[in-house]
């Protein structure tokens, strides 16, 4: 790889080094013995091909010297210049020198590219850990996203069936409410009415336990238990007494209680008397 890396920037310092040859022999060829030509052109190709293996020296080391890199600059300098100055001295083609100019400068930037890359390569077996490394992370991203996809999948499932079944609950329960709230409704009806609820009453007797029952309409909600009496407590109140009792309860705020809130009242004030005694009182009263 490292020979891959350099080897641009060898063929071009080769072709630049040739070319300069070339030029300082055909330049001064004329005007001085070619030998000497030949000495002033080797000399520049060789100074800076010396200063080049310094610096590839100095790099393998793992330093560096600023006025070895300052002098190859220089000998690519004077490369250059003698190509531009045979350019633009030369009537005849002057394009094509000067396209070629350019390429001692362009290969001390390519060894100035293969010097970053070898500062900054690695070795294959740490390559391998960071492709490793990375794969590992992808595996584990995309297994995150995965359980996360179905968490959330599963959540969905979860609250849907829930809300069917509460649905379904909901529903059941208004279904019985309805049904409940007309079936005491039909008995309210029948236990208020003149003729129905004496007949009501003296037919559900004789199959109730404990005498006659109490038509009383179930209470939605929590329940206390009622104090128990006093010692001494007279056993009940008599129905002057007691329609008395259930006018004052009633009118203790305006508009007047329904009978459900005065019979709550009644019982939490500590008095006693039947459900049936009760309703009567209400009736007379109200």
């Amino acid at each position: 790889m490292r020979a891959k890396t350099a080897l641009p920037a060898v063929l071009m310092t080769a072709v630049s080094m040739v070319l300069t040859l070339a030029v300082v022999m055909m330049w001064l060829g004329t005007v001085m013995p070619w030998p000497i030509a030949l000495i002033v052109g080797l000399g520049i190709d060789g100074g800076w091909l010396a200063t080049l293996a310094y610096e590839r020296r100095l790099a393998a080391q793992g330093d560096h010297s600023g006025r070895v890199t300052a002098v190859g600059w220089a000998f690519g300098a004077v490369a250059t210049g003698v190509l531009v100055a045979h350019a633009l001295l030369d009537g005849e083609s002057p394009g094509g020198w000067l396209a070629v100019a350019w390429l001692p400068i362009a290969a001390k930037f390519l060894w100035l590219v293969h010097g970053m890359w070898e500062r900054t390569a690695l070795t294959p077996a740490a390559l391998d850990e960071i492709r490793d490394i990375q794969q590992e992370a992808r595996d584990e991203a995309a297994l995150s996203r995965a359980r996360l996809r179905a968490e959330a999948a599963t959540e969905e499932t979860r609250l849907t069936a829930v809300t069917e079944a509460g649905a379904r609950v909901a529903h059941v329960q208004a279904q019985t409410a309805r049904t409940l709230a007309g079936a005491w409704s039909t008995l309210e009806t029948a236990r208020t009415g003149e003729d129905t609820g004496p007949a009501l009453t003296s037919v559900t007797a004789r199959v109730t336990l404990h005498g006659t029952p109490r038509w009383t309409l179930p209470v939605w909600g929590p329940t206390q238990p009622l104090p128990a009496l006093p010692p001494g407590t007279p056993a009940g109140l008599t129905d002057v007494a007691l329609d008395a009792l259930v006018d004052e309860i009633r009118h203790t705020r305006t508009p007047p209680l329904s009978y459900r809130e005065m019979a709550a009242r009644f019982r939490d004030a500590g008095h006693s008397a039947s459900e049936v005694r009760l309703r009567a009182a209400w009736k007379r009263v109200a």
